[in-house]
């Protein structure tokens, strides 16, 4: 009862402030609906505004911050990405109104079925658009170094294995995890810096607009980081919410190297090392992210994100069976899901 009062009152807050803005830009509040929201605080919300519609941001204090956003659209608005112009603002209240990118994510094309040529014309837009954004400035942004990536790490003991497996961890495995957590907390932190999305994937990549039919919409970026250079193609080829089979992972992986190094971008001269870079990486941010689906169910009750649990898992077994320092996650991984593997000799 009291969360709907609050609701209420903020829904309140939120029309008053939109109908003092200036007369020019015409919007018509009793059109104001849902457009999406997400994992964190945040909600948004689409109203017409003459020939055009707008988007509404509304990030309430003090769960969230609209200035990272702010600060952040400027660094990809600098380097001519396609991000929604920011037309009014009120920090104090945390709402923002924005230009709009469209209604069809990435996601939402892929689902409403989409064939080959189209995905890939979608994805070389999306591999030349993250070349661009690695050219943005990242200085005075927060560091994604060692510590942060170690303390994300957590998550995954803590609410993938504990809560969602109610599995307790013998010393040994413990132990070992968190060696293996340390070993990809200082690769990934060891990698050249850029500015960092953290979420470059599909639900954050709009289908281009007719106008810019070359540039997909980015959105969702007020947690973007100073760290490691592979991080947001990891987040591309590993999807959480869609999946790639390895052939294309490698095929969108080739393209972006080859085009990074076109740019002067600091990727390793070797592929097969840059291979290793972004599996490693990418292995770091799929373990955080089954304890953050595990989280948003059992915490959250937002029980749809275990829907993406099995293609995470399936990212980090890709990953993780390919290198020896990842066995003992291997083994960790079987006993949670009660895989029993028969060992044998060779010659």
């Amino acid at each position: 009862m009291t969360q709907r009062i609050e609701l209420e009152a903020r829904r309140k807050s939120l029309i008053q402030w939109l109908e003092s803005l200036p007369e020019s830009l015409e919007l018509d509040v009793a059109t104001l609906s849902s457009a999406s929201s997400d994992a964190s605080f945040r909600r948004y919300d689409r109203l017409q505004a003459g020939n055009r519609t707008l988007i509404v941001m509304d990030a309430p204090p003090p769960f969230e911050d609209c200035r990272p956003f702010v600060d952040v659209t400027r660094r990809l608005s600098d380097v001519a990405l396609s991000v929604p112009q920011i037309l009014a603002v009120n920090l104090e209240d945390g709402f923002l109104l924005l230009s709009d990118l469209g209604n069809q994510t990435y996601y939402d094309r892929i689902q409403s079925g989409i064939d080959d040529m189209q995905r890939q014309s979608l994805y070389r837009c999306a591999i030349e658009a993250l070349v661009t954004l690695q050219h943005a400035s990242a200085d005075g942004l927060p560091v994604f170094d060692a510590t942060r990536l170690l303390e994300e790490l957590q998550v995954f003991t803590e609410w993938y294995v504990k809560v969602h497996h109610q599995t307790e961890l013998s010393v040994q495995e413990h132990e070992a995890l968190n060696g293996i957590f340390e070993v990809l907390a200082s690769h990934v932190a060891n990698e050249p810096a850029v500015l960092v999305h953290r979420d470059f994937h599909s639900p954050n990549l709009m289908v281009p607009l007719p106008e810019t039919p070359e540039a997909p919409g980015i959105i969702d970026y007020q947690d973007a980081v100073k760290g490691a250079i592979s991080y947001d193609l990891a987040s591309l080829v590993f999807d959480a919410r869609t999946t790639w089979e390895e052939a294309q992972q490698l095929d969108w992986a080739i393209r972006y190297w080859e085009r990074a190094r076109q740019q002067k971008l600091p990727v390793p001269d070797d592929f097969a090392q840059f291979h290793m870079q972004y599996e490693w990486t990418g292995l770091q941010r799929n373990l955080r992210i089954l304890g953050v689906f595990a989280r948003l169910n059992h915490r959250d009750d937002k029980s749809h994100y275990l829907d993406h649990i099995p293609r995470v898992l399936g990212y980090v077994r890709q990953v993780a069976q390919r290198y020896r320092p990842f066995i003992p996650l291997l083994r960790l991984l079987d006993r949670l899901e009660g895989i029993e593997r028969k060992t044998a000799l060779t010659f």
